[in-house]
């Protein structure tokens, strides 16, 4: 059965982004609340995250990393490559 929250003491200016947001949306403030709360518990909290990827090993070198932030990047200043 869907449980009801409510929130207490929000500021009056962080409400107001949310009911702008809502309004731009086309929606209501608390159907955006819902969808961020689908959107929150839809994904792995950063924790869970870590937590799930800490043991898997990379086959990327670390030169490879360099070498590809570089090439995004551009020279650095002095570099003399």
């Amino acid at each position: 059965m869907p449980k009801t929250l409510q929130i207490r003491d929000v500021p009056d200016d962080q409400y107001r982004v949310l009911a702008e947001r809502a309004a731009r949306a086309g929606t209501t403030v608390p159907e955006l609340l819902r969808r961020e709360i689908e959107r929150i518990t839809e994904r792995p909290s950063m924790e869970e995250w870590l937590e799930r990827t800490r043991g898997r090993r990379s086959t990327i070198t670390t030169e490879q990393v360099l070498d590809a932030l570089d090439e995004i990047r551009g020279p650095w200043p002095g570099d003399d490559r």
